[in-house]
């Protein structure tokens, strides 16, 4: 199974669309946003991927109460970190990197998902596969991108939008 993870998508709503289109495409059965998507409606994009979403909360998330509302029909999002359990794998998602070596030093976990930095970063450490997919909005670094992970593998990959 496929799971597409995106992050720091800003409002960018073709953008996000696109992503979710890619991610229909791909057939995921999961979508995970690791934060700032900045105003409820850019999130209702997602629910083009005809597919759950799990998120958490970025620091530039101010309306949560309106992103909480926004995704409820197709998803849920919730303050960082959400740790959940899917297609037999163990996820901690957050927003904020800060914290993410200390995850990876629990050795609890077999995906770490983050976003924040802008960055993308697919690598292994400790038990951990570590995913950023960078800044699906792409007003930072002129690039646009997502991941893609494969549940059976446990690897994933960054892909452009």
């Amino acid at each position: 199974m496929r799971i597409g993870i995106l992050a720091d998508s800003h409002d960018n709503r073709p953008i996000i669309g696109g992503a979710a289109a890619l991610f229909k495409a791909a057939g995921c059965g999961l979508v995970i946003h690791a934060g700032d998507f900045v105003a409820p409606f850019a999130a209702r994009e997602l629910e083009k991927a005809g597919c759950p979403v799990r998120a958490v909360y970025g620091n530039c998330d101010g309306e949560k109460a309106g992103l909480a509302a926004a995704l409820a029909a197709f998803g849920t999002i919730g303050e960082a970190p959400a740790v959940f359990e899917f297609a037999g794998l163990r996820f901690l998602v957050t927003h904020l990197d800060t914290s993410v070596a200390r995850y990876i030093k629990k050795n609890k976990y077999d995906v770490i998902v983050y976003g924040h930095t802008h960055k993308p970063d697919v690598r292994r450490a400790g038990k951990a596969l570590i995913v950023n997919p960078g800044e699906a909005g792409g007003w930072v670094t002129g690039r646009s991108t997502v991941a893609l992970l494969d549940t059976e593998t446990i690897s994933a990959e960054i892909v452009g939008i």
